[in-house]
């Protein structure tokens, strides 16, 4: 258990080094699996990314992810057609209450030979690594981008590339934009036109160094100190024009509670607009960033602002179900939240309830989102080390801008 106390004043400036992106990380590592001569720099200390490192390099007959959802995806796709494996891919209790059946049923059609060692459509999952048999395959588009990624990863390395047919809306398309972009950038030709992706197959690649931008998943708890606190800037470091990640959507989406964002040579600078209007009411549709809806609905309820976040209908297979993680958190600071299968509506309230006590779900977004609250009240936080699944500097981040903590 750890406890923020109030803290009304915080340090006026701030540098920040946030280290690189998860998303781009574990995208990257798979390709330099696949293609050696890849070198990175700036990979991300996370632990989702340090468990991806070690299962890439694992000789053993069971690997272990623990609660690492990308890992579990991509790492599935990779090994379906890694000759001459034969291992039980698993990981945590929640781990396996995460569906993958349609990755897996997406491999078998390509020719992948798993198989589930318990229960129908979760993991744990035995694998046999084959040479793929087809090379093309239709999915829904509101499925999880990372099962979409996870083929796209391994695509140009099958005999003959692969085709992906998406029916309907994508969901996350920044996501599925960065897998894209990355595989251009080490020179895998593609198309992407009505819904239809066709990758080239690609055996060897050139060399080729790439430093991978920090993370902005986790800048937007920055984003939401700003908004929360008074007269304080922080400056964020490493981050890039032009980002390949969806949430770099911080920018606008912070601008309606008044956060000014500035970023030159690499440095992303935060400061709060003076005398800014806040709404009183504010709606944002997540389906391209839900990482962010925890944040945001955050934000709103430290500043007194109804909202509704709609394009939330992945949250609910995430770590936990955000969507009745979130809900039964805010509620014990007195605001009023409805959800459904893809929405929130929150009903903020003034002034919040004092002392209340976080629980994390083993959700490491859960612990993040709500710590900024320090800048309104103190509250405690349960499983504060969760926060090492993606931002292990986190804690020690927020003492360098003046927040206290008592365990």
């Amino acid at each position: 258990m750890l406890t923020i106390h109030h803290s009304k004043q915080l340090n006026k400036e701030v540098s920040i080094a946030i280290s690189g992106s998860k998303s781009e990380s574990n995208r990257l590592l798979l390709l330099q699996k696949l293609y050696s001569n890849i070198q990175l720099k700036n990979i991300s200390d996370a632990h989702d990314v340090q468990v991806m490192q070690k299962a890439l390099q694992s000789k053993s007959e069971i690997i272990d992810i623990h609660h690492a959802g990308t890992a579990m995806r991509f790492l599935t796709a990779y090994f379906a057609f890694a000759n001459n494996k034969n291992l039980v891919l698993t990981g945590s209790e929640r781990m396996q209450n995460r569906p993958i059946q349609i990755l897996v049923e997406a491999l078998q059609k390509l020719g992948a030979e798993i198989n589930y060692t318990k229960k129908e459509g979760f993991p744990p999952l035995q694998i046999s690594g084959k040479s793929n048999q087809e090379d093309v395959i239709e999915l829904h588009a509101n499925i999880s981008s990372q099962y979409i990624s996870a083929l796209l990863l391994i695509a140009p390395k099958l005999k003959n590339g692969l085709q992906i047919k998406l029916q309907g809306k994508i969901t996350s398309l920044p996501y599925l934009k960065m897998t894209l972009q990355l595989l251009e950038k080490i020179g895998v030709e593609f198309t992407f036109e009505n819904n239809l992706i066709v990758v080239k197959p690609k055996q060897q690649i050139q060399n080729l160094q790439y430093t991978i931008e920090s993370d902005w998943s986790s800048a937007s708890y920055h984003f939401s100190i700003v908004a929360l606190a008074e007269n304080i800037q922080l400056h964020l470091k490493h981050f890039k024009n032009n980002s390949l990640q969806g949430d770099a959507k911080l920018i606008e989406i912070y601008k309606h509670f008044g956060v000014e964002a500035k970023l030159d040579k690499g440095v992303l600078s935060l400061q709060k607009k003076p005398n800014f209007s806040l709404p009183q009411h504010i709606e944002f549709n997540l389906i391209e960033q839900p990482d962010l809806a925890q944040t945001i609905a955050v934000t709103c309820l430290g500043l007194g602002i109804n909202c509704s976040l709609t394009g939330l209908h992945t949250l609910k297979i995430k770590e936990t179900d955000r969507l009745q993680a979130l809900k039964n958190e805010l509620e014990k600071f007195g605001a009023e939240v409805k959800i459904d299968d893809k929405r929130l509506l929150l009903k903020s309230v003034h002034p919040i309830a004092k002392n209340v006590q976080i629980k994390t779900y083993q959700d490491h977004r859960m612990a993040m989102a709500f710590a900024p609250l320090a800048t309104k009240t103190s509250l405690q936080i349960e499983d504060p080390d969760v926060v090492e699944k993606s931002y292990p500097k986190f804690w020690e981040d927020l003492q360098s801008i003046g927040f206290s903590f008592t365990n």
